[in-house]
């Protein structure tokens, strides 16, 4: 039996659908335009930037940018060729792929993150209150979570 949504329901998940058709094109809009680079493109800069020694094996990046190991792969590619990461063997493990963030990536990174901020903030913070903020990071979370289970389950 189809579990079908209710009228509240339905708003809001029209209005998460249209956050997702629209947000993701605006951000990449604004950072190619500015910065030369996809949105996801700048997630990958900003969370090597974030952690120590601006390195991290490939399967932590993926899990910081919510992203499969071969969508990561081919990106992280397309970033060394430009110079903005480099890869290499992990000292503890030839089998285990690390990626850092090089001085141009890091100066490419801070030049585009104003621009990108300002965006982020216009488009989704103005005008939220800290208990909006925090129910969106909920709210996100669970539903992400949910996605990444759903992933793991096989299909039969």
């Amino acid at each position: 039996m189809t579990r079908w949504l209710n009228d509240d329901e339905l708003r809001a998940w029209l209005n998460l659908a249209g956050v997702m058709l629209k947000l993701s094109p605006t951000l990449d809009s604004q950072l190619q335009r500015d910065s030369d680079m996809t949105h996801f493109d700048y997630l990958c800069l900003a969370m090597l930037s974030e952690s120590a020694d601006r390195t991290l094996r490939m399967s932590e990046l993926a899990v910081r940018t919510n992203a499969s190991l071969s969508r990561l792969s081919h990106v992280v590619k397309k970033l060394e060729a430009r110079g903005w990461v480099e890869r290499f063997p992990c000292a503890d493990s030839g089998r285990v792929t690390m990626v850092r963030l090089t001085a141009e990536g890091w100066r490419v990174l801070v030049a585009a993150a104003p621009g990108h901020v300002e965006t982020v903030r216009s488009l989704v913070f103005d005008g939220l209150d800290a208990e909006d903020v925090a129910a969106l990071e909920r709210i996100a979370g669970h539903v992400v979570e949910l996605i990444e289970q759903a992933g793991l389950r096989t299909v039969t």
